[in-house]
């Protein structure tokens, strides 16, 4: 058996390594280590609550509207405010204007440049894959650079900038839209579907939302050319490489529910462990964050209201500065995969059903919601009214506490926030890539990519064996979110 030590990844979010126990040329055990302590949750004890606004979007540069999002509906429960219906919308769009630019970069500028690797050069594909996506040089980089953009100019409209927007507030958003506004807004939308129906589908969203069952699915695929689509293209090469055999992991799966309006979600919440068991219901005060094998002080699992972080760097046992989040002591897989897993699609479910959680039912699941999300987005502008409020206001009490669970792109964040004499007493963040990139807990139980990366191929001549990193990256990682 050899060890092998791999990172800092490149294309990945923040600093991340992984120790690999490999025996005939598989993975046998992994450790995943997040090796830089953020410590925001310590600079935001003894801030008034609503400077949260103001600290957490700075946890990250490519998700801080997400980070806004569970910081706004903390801060709303805390308070006890009913938000605007019009600033709930805005909120929506700008939220999800984010999560699917998320899910465009890591398509196209983190996952997709994989393929063009020269350790691909005998196959058939490999010069086709180079030519669209080698890294900065490939032709997907022209076209898609300049569609995120525009895309995010929605965000611009609607929050003022990006990132790091103050808009979203507990009570909705302090950018009233008027017709002028919903107008644009809609033109907005129309660019960026009409990027996704020419150069990632090559079809309707509509059609690719049908898809109701991985033989429709392939059935899609080979009804053209590979090339013809990014997505397709990606299809044909996840079966050359059998990518759906790569990277299954617990097949556990989280999702707090996405896009609430009119209190109801887009994207419904639950649990999901097999198709027998269906989906349970989620109780958040199940949830309980282990600290063994960090770099942080030992004793019993905590719930997030009670969660501390202290920095212990010399602790034995330790490997990461990440937590090991579980729910009612199980680890489980958040993400796009989870949210549709739980909202029960049927392409997705049957994707799941023959083989779990993979790195191509998780690349499958997040194509999949440009098809679900745009659509709705479109609806959402439809539904803002000009001239009625956008936000509404009201007081902190001196003491109080709330929570906010909203879904990124990478999955379930929460925010857990305890007020005692006005300020902040205890702030507590669990990100999507706490749940997936946590180390063992006390019991020994890895958390999701530590169980997905187990039997995957990783030659003796591999420096960065190709198939971990695949893996790795289909889950998105950010670790400048996942310790916070």
């Amino acid at each position: 058996m050899s060890r092998l030590v791999l990172g800092p990844f490149n294309r990945v979010e923040g600093d991340l390594e992984v120790s690999l126990e490999v025996e005939a040329g598989r993975v046998r055990a992994a450790q995943v280590t997040a090796p830089l302590y953020r410590g925001f949750e310590g600079v935001l004890v003894g801030k008034t609550p609503l400077d949260a606004l103001v600290f957490v979007p700075r946890i990250c540069g490519i998700c801080s509207v997400s980070q806004s999002a569970a910081a706004a509906a903390a801060l709303r429960a805390a308070m006890g405010l009913v938000p605007a219906p019009n600033g709930e919308r805005a909120a929506a769009l700008v939220l999800a204007a984010e999560n699917l630019a998320d899910h465009l970069t890591h398509f196209y500028l983190f996952f997709m440049p994989d393929f063009a690797r020269a350790a691909y050069r005998g196959h058939a594909w490999h010069a086709a894959a180079c030519a669209r996506f080698k890294a900065v040089e490939g032709s997907a980089t022209a076209e898609v650079l300049p569609a995120r953009a525009a895309f995010l100019e929605l965000t611009g409209t609607l929050a003022g900038k990006w990132p790091h927007t103050l808009a979203l507030q507990p009570g909705g958003s302090t950018r009233a839209v008027a017709m002028n506004d919903k107008l644009r807004l809609l033109a907005l939308l129309r660019r960026f579907r009409a990027f996704l129906e020419t150069r990632l589908f090559a079809d309707t969203l509509e059609a690719v939302a049908a898809l109701d069952a991985e033989a429709a699915l392939w059935r899609w695929c080979d009804a053209r050319a590979p090339h013809e689509g990014d997505f397709r293209h990606f299809l044909s090469i996840a079966r050359a490489l059998e990518l759906a055999s790569l990277g299954r992991g617990h097949d556990r799966f989280l999702s707090y529910g996405a896009y609430r309006l009119d209190d109801r979600p887009l994207f419904g919440p639950g649990l999901w462990r097999d198709a027998a068991a269906g989906i349970a219901t989620f109780d958040p005060d199940a949830i309980a964050e282990d600290g063994r094998h960090a770099w942080l002080p030992d004793g019993p699992a905590l719930h997030p209201f009670d969660g501390r972080t202290e920095p212990l760097a010399d602790k034995d046992g330790a490997y990461s500065w990440c937590k090991a989040p579980r729910l009612a002591g199980e680890a489980f897989e958040c993400g796009a995969l989870a949210r549709q897993v739980v909202d029960g699609h049927p392409l997705v479910r049957d994707l799941v059903a023959r083989g779990g959680g993979n790195v191509l039912s998780r690349v499958v699941a997040r194509a999949l919601e440009f098809a679900r999300v745009l659509p709705a987005m479109e609806e959402w502008v439809k539904a803002l009214v000009p001239g009625e409020p956008f936000c509404v206001h009201g007081a902190m009490p001196a003491e109080a506490q709330g929570v906010g669970l909203i879904e990124a792109a990478r999955g379930a964040l929460g925010h857990w926030l305890v007020v005692r004499r006005g300020v902040i007493a205890n702030y507590q963040i669990i990100a999507p890539t706490t749940w997936n990139f946590s180390p063992r807990d006390a019991s020994g139980g890895p958390g999701a990519l530590e169980q997905a990366l187990v039997g995957t191929p990783a030659g003796e001549d591999e420096r960065v064996p190709l198939a971990v990193q695949h893996v790795v990256r289909s889950f998105d990682p950010c670790m400048a979110c996942t310790v916070h």
